[in-house]
């Protein structure tokens, strides 16, 4: 394998991580303040379809953007309104998310494009285009720093800048913070942070709207950049994965952002090299198609009991009169 080709399955690897980080990161901030959220791929899927359609009506991306971005939110309340207000189960709740998103996109694609369950394609403004950084294109045959700034550093949509800084922006806001102290205390022990005078509910219900935001965001990504339409299921599991991925990295960010650079090398590998040739033995495609979910069932089967999540998660918080 050259430097080129390295720095292609990189490049690829980063794209397919974006929104799987994005999610790991919307978990990470819901299951730290105690709600157990599986419907992450609901939300990316119902944030896929509308930012698709507003995109392709208004023309412009960054309109799909914030449209996907309210329907995962809009799903973001209904789960905290299920599992918060109503102190009910927790993944019970995600899973009736998923179902609903999985099937109302559908219907409304075709009701509103009549194109068999999915939007029609998106060009121009209506999708987001690679942007080139100051200097790529002059420092592109510079030995080695050129190649890679212009490979792997430049060349990326908003939203991948955006997911990647997302990364440090809550290790800060965790970790720096006194909102990220009292998320983080929810997560552990409701009862002392309600004792100091502070909403529980309000908490929870905050890092619930925090896990919307991010999954619109990722929902958006897979329609608006890394796509350029919705088409049925296109989260294609990833909701799950980005699950496995915050649970191998124990509910931190910079874990989580390597975690899921696994998974989308794993994806990349996936797509570049199919019918490998071993001896005469050669490896079927879709061995190759489901290595990051193989992945995904290891690392659950052989994570789970070591990752130890927050103590107060999935359990509701009745108040003690």
């Amino acid at each position: 394998m050259d430097f080129l080709t390295i720095l292609q399955v990189s490049d690829s690897s980063i794209r397919l991580a974006v929104p799987l980080l994005l999610a790991c990161l919307a978990g990470l901030f819901s299951e730290r303040a105690g709600i157990f959220d599986i419907g992450l791929e609901g939300k990316m899927l119902f944030a896929a379809f509308f930012s698709a359609a507003i995109a392709y009506v208004t023309g412009s991306a960054w309109l799909g953007l914030l449209a996907g971005i309210a329907g995962s939110m809009l799903l973001s309340a209904l789960h905290g309104v299920a599992s918060i207000t109503f102190r009910g189960n927790q993944l019970i709740s995600g899973v009736a998310i998923n179902f609903l998103a999985a099937g109302l996109t559908v219907l409304m694609a075709q009701a509103w494009f009549g194109q068999g369950g999915r939007t029609p394609q998106l060009s121009g403004d209506a999708r987001f285009t690679e942007i080139t950084l100051p200097f790529a294109e002059a420092l592109r045959d510079v030995p080695v720093i050129g190649p890679i700034y212009y490979e792997l550093i430049s060349g990326h949509t908003a939203l991948v800048y955006v997911a990647m800084l997302c990364v440090p922006l809550t290790w800060w806001v965790l970790y720096r913070t006194r909102f990220g102290l009292r998320l983080r205390a929810v997560g552990e022990n409701p009862a002392a942070v309600d004792t100091a005078g502070i909403s529980v509910i309000g908490l929870r219900f905050a890092a619930v709207a925090i896990a919307g935001i991010l999954c619109g965001i990722a929902g958006a990504y897979l329609a608006t950049a890394l796509q350029a339409n919705f088409v049925k299921d296109m989260s294609a599991g990833r909701g799950f994965i980005a699950l496995a991925a915050l649970i191998f990295a124990k509910w931190k960010p910079w874990p989580a952002l390597y975690a899921t650079l696994l998974f989308g090398f794993l994806g990349a590998v996936a797509i570049r090299y199919q019918n490998i040739q071993i001896g005469n033995f050669t490896i079927p495609v879709q061995f190759m198609e489901a290595l990051p979910y193989i992945l995904t069932v290891v690392i659950l089967a052989g994570f789970v009991g070591k990752a130890i999540p927050p103590r107060a998660g999935g359990e509701p918080y009745v108040k003690e009169r």
